[in-house]
């Protein structure tokens, strides 16, 4: 018997370290599953609290940028001495403030832009406290000049002036020789369309009959019947696309993808040059209507001239029978050099100013003249005055939060586009009363210019350029003009907000 249970117990050995083996496993495998549930939600937490710490920078990019631009005002009256010396019969000149973000928000950024605005004005960085961001992150800001762009909304105000004058500036825009290739070949639907049409496209996207008797626009706004030619089509449904014109204003930019004839090669060249400098970009959806004129580029002004009726054709239009590529070039090298050599402030006191200028008149129109580039003789002057603005208020804001992560970078946009219109005084000598919460949101509501009685946002952009002069003066009744100076925002007031 003892042998037996000996033999037995010989046989038992090793059980236990199987049996121990055996949990050692399962609880391997418990914990590793567990230990990758934690850290992934773990990440899922950190990643949402780079997010909104993103966000948050994002939103005080926004709203610093929206005390820069109400300061400017002030910096205007600064200089108006100076400025009027040069120009006694120019009102105050607006001082484009907004192309100095990096050097003036310096200080509420991070530590890298702080010293960077200290080291500028000489200051000391060791004695500054409770300035910028702290503990990581920062946040980049572009202010986008929206008036300094050709506004298709112009369309939208079923105005057959303003629709014209839309029409005169795409036209002026698209019609260089060097663009002829893409007009040639098939378009972004598979059609053939030229510029009269793409250029037609766009402007019934936006424009509309309330009577309902819709026509298309054959965008020549130099014939003697250029209204219409036409009932307008299901050109949309015919190529198999599920949507038909919209007949009401731009919402976005984004939304001219939507109009026959433009594809990415019509995008990347008219509109949207460089997607990653909004301030390249030729049109807009936000603008007033006319094109501030000291604040847009050489091709802007370029296609604002060659959109115009002459007495004489200038030899700088590609539309001219004696069309020079030589005087085209170097009037907008001319017009850069000398934008460059004022350090941002504005070129033209008045409207009539622009006009002497292509005339080869004044301190610009004598460097282009000294280039050889032929004076312009405008048929119609109060056209082109018209055409014209002097000051911006509509502003686009894209504002990135930035957090840095141990293996990731957190990034979020924010495209905000800001009305100054109707902005109050900045600072306590104004008349100028803020309210806060939904009180707030239902005064900036009542100061607003008229809003139509459809569309959105898009729409309001239109609305405004049709009660807004070429200086950029609004007229509205005795009430609302009370409510303006009372309750009005010197921030201005959102007209768009998206986050990316």
């Amino acid at each position: 018997m003892k042998r037996i249970r000996k033999k037995r117990r010989v046989d038992e050995r090793g059980v236990a370290l199987v049996l121990v083996l055996g949990a050692i496993t399962v609880l391997t495998v418990f914990l590793t599953q567990l230990q990758e549930e934690t850290s992934s939600e773990l990440a899922s937490a950190l990643a949402e609290r780079d997010a909104l710490k993103a966000e948050y920078f994002a939103r005080s990019a926004v709203n610093l940028s929206r005390l820069l631009i109400a300061s400017e005002p002030e910096v205007s009256k600064s200089i108006a001495p100076i400025m009027l010396l040069l120009n006694p019969k120019g009102a105050p000149p607006q001082i484009p403030v907004w192309e100095f973000t990096d050097l003036v928000l310096g200080p509420f950024n991070d530590a890298v832009g702080a010293q960077s605005f200290l080291s500028t004005i000489g200051g000391d960085a060791t004695s500054a406290k409770n300035i910028g961001i702290t503990g990581g992150g920062r946040f980049e800001v572009s202010i986008v000049d929206e008036d300094a762009k050709i506004n298709l909304n112009l369309a939208a105000l079923n105005d057959f002036a303003a629709r014209d004058r839309l029409a005169e500036q795409i036209l002026g825009l698209m019609i260089s020789p060097e663009n002829n290739v893409l007009f040639e070949g098939r378009d972004a639907d598979g059609q053939f369309s030229d510029r009269q049409t793409i250029c037609g496209a766009l402007i019934d996207w936006a424009d509309s009959d309330s009577a309902g008797n819709e026509t298309q626009y054959n965008c020549d706004p130099h014939a003697q019947n250029a209204s219409a030619s036409g009932p307008e089509d299901n050109f949309y449904q015919t190529i198999g696309l599920p949507y038909r014109r919209k007949n009401a204003a731009f919402d976005s930019l984004d939304e001219a993808r939507l109009v026959r004839g433009v594809g990415d090669d019509f995008w990347a060249t008219f509109i949207d040059p460089e997607p990653e400098n909004p301030k390249k970009r030729v049109m807009t959806v936000w603008g007033q209507g006319a094109v501030n004129v000291n604040a847009a580029n050489a091709q802007t002004l370029l296609a604002l001239v060659c959109g115009q009726q002459f007495t004489t054709e200038p030899e700088m239009c590609p539309q001219s029978t004696n069309f020079d590529p030589q005087q085209m070039a170097t009037f907008v090298m001319g017009v850069t050099l000398g934008k460059s050599m004022t350090f941002g402030l504005p070129l033209f006191g008045t409207p009539q100013m622009f006009i002497d200028m292509m005339a080869g008149k004044g301190p610009l129109g004598t460097i282009l003249a000294g280039l050889n580039v032929k004076p312009v003789t405008f048929k119609n002057v109060k056209q082109v005055k018209t055409s014209i603005a002097l000051k911006s208020h509509r502003f686009s804001v894209y504002a990135d939060g930035i957090v840095p992560g141990y293996k990731r970078t957190t990034k979020v946009r924010i495209h905000a586009v800001l009305d100054f219109r109707s902005a109050g005084a900045l600072g306590p000598g104004g008349a100028t009363q803020i309210w806060g919460g939904q009180a707030a949101a239902n005064a900036m509501a009542a100061a607003a210019s008229p809003q139509p009685t459809t569309g959105t946002a898009g729409s309001s952009s239109a609305t405004a350029s049709s009660s807004t002069s070429s200086s950029g003066s609004t007229s509205a009744d005795p009430v609302t003009q009370a409510l303006q100076q009372t309750y009005s925002n010197p921030a201005g007031t959102v007209i768009y907000w998206r986050v990316e």
